[in-house]
């Protein structure tokens, strides 16, 4: 795919978040690089990584490097994935099926979230590629029915529900700028969305919905703020017991997101995951927790190997996979760093993100004296 001047530019992810930036009137800019309260788990997420030396082994046969990886009983080129990222129409006008087909061409797994911009169906029918779908489990019990039964349906290859959102975080970026759902241009933003005007004829005439998955949801008949809708929407009393019948129900490979206790991690082993996605949400739902890249280790000496772990926030360079590996997960996954490719150039932008860290893992694998995955292990990496 042709890459515009401005993503040619982009070497690596930070700069394509500029590019993103750019792009974006400020409440979606905000709205996707914001989190909760003071935002100290979002920077943290992202700085804790420094915490981490690689270890490098030497004189080592790394001519040809393999980063194959096999996640949620999917084959992939490289072991991270796209995390289930919401409302992404706000990014741009192909939303999720740019992130689908880009995904597919690079060989990886895209995930739909159930807050997505396009339907199950239509990114299903979108791409051939591995694709695993991101249940919140609302207080319709109907709904939540409805929405595992057509992703089985559309063949997605996984499921994965997410546990950490059972109220909305507290989102001071997206209460500032008034952030509706659906997006309503109030006099106070007016000025920001006019800087955009390609951005603003692309949303409004793209003929795209908002929450097009949960269109059977009950309605309050008027605009409310995204956190108010949330707060509405999400079951409270979600418990392992939904958790447990989720995973029979859905018969494959299945991950729970937003796990970042030792003792939560060996309750979702017990009952049968698949696998654990260690995540803070990326910083936007309960701020000052670890960073995922934190609780790794002790995870994975709490369940030990017979279950797949995931680190979900903070990647941005392939070094932060290959550190994430060493500690024990068996792959990462992408969310603000593929929505900055998003929104900077769509699905070339998207591609660009993933080649950027594939390239950066290869690299960083080579350095560091490890020809495959396999080869990476703690002995490589110490904390400061």
């Amino acid at each position: 795919m042709l890459l515009t001047k401005s993503l040619e530019k982009c070497f690596n992810i930070e700069q394509l978040h500029q590019q993103a930036h750019k792009n974006l009137p400020l409440p979606v800019y905000d709205y996707m690089a914001g989190g909760a309260d003071d935002e100290v788990s979002l920077s943290h997420n992202v700085n804790a990584f420094d915490q981490y030396q690689i270890i490098p082994k030497c004189l080592t046969n790394v001519t040809d490097i393999n980063t194959h990886s096999h996640i949620l009983g999917c084959d992939m080129s490289a072991p991270f994935f796209i995390s289930p990222v919401g409302q992404q129409r706000m990014f741009h006008a192909d939303a999720d099926i740019a992130g689908a087909k880009a995904a597919e061409k690079q060989d990886i797994l895209f995930t739909l979230s159930t807050f997505s911009s396009k339907t199950i169906e239509e990114v299903a029918s979108s791409s051939y590629g591995n694709k695993m779908f991101q249940v919140y489990v609302v207080t319709d019990p109907q709904l939540n029915e409805e929405i595992m039964q057509r992703a089985k349906a559309a063949k997605y290859q996984a499921m994965c529900l997410t546990v950490d959102t059972v109220v909305g975080g507290n989102r001071e970026r997206d209460i500032k700028n008034g952030l509706t759902i659906p997006m309503n241009l109030s006099l106070k933003s007016l000025l920001e969305f006019a800087k955009h005007p390609l951005w603003v004829k692309n949303y409004f005439m793209s003929g795209g919905k908002d929450l097009v998955n949960l269109n059977a949801a009950p309605s309050t008949g008027d605009t409310e703020s995204f956190l108010k809708y949330m707060g509405n929407l999400l079951e409270r009393n979600l418990t392992w017991d939904h958790a447990a019948k989720m995973i029979k129900q859905w018969g494959g490979p299945f991950a729970i997101k937003g796990i970042m206790s030792v003792d939560d991690a060996v309750k979702a082993k017990h009952i049968g995951a698949s696998a654990i996605m260690i995540s803070n949400h990326g910083g936007r739902q309960l701020d000052c927790t670890p960073a995922p890249i934190e609780m790794v280790a002790d995870i994975r000496a709490a369940v030990g190997p017979d279950i797949e772990l995931i680190v979900d926030g903070g990647i941005r360079r392939g070094s932060d996979i290959f550190k994430a590996i060493a500690l024990g997960a068996n792959a990462v996954s992408l969310g603000r760093a593929y929505a900055y490719g998003l929104a900077a150039g769509g699905q070339a932008g998207a591609e660009k993100a993933i080649n950027i860290l594939k390239t950066e893992l290869v690299r960083t694998m080579a350095l560091a004296g490890c020809q495959s995955l396999k080869d990476i292990n703690t002995s490589m990496i110490r904390k400061r």
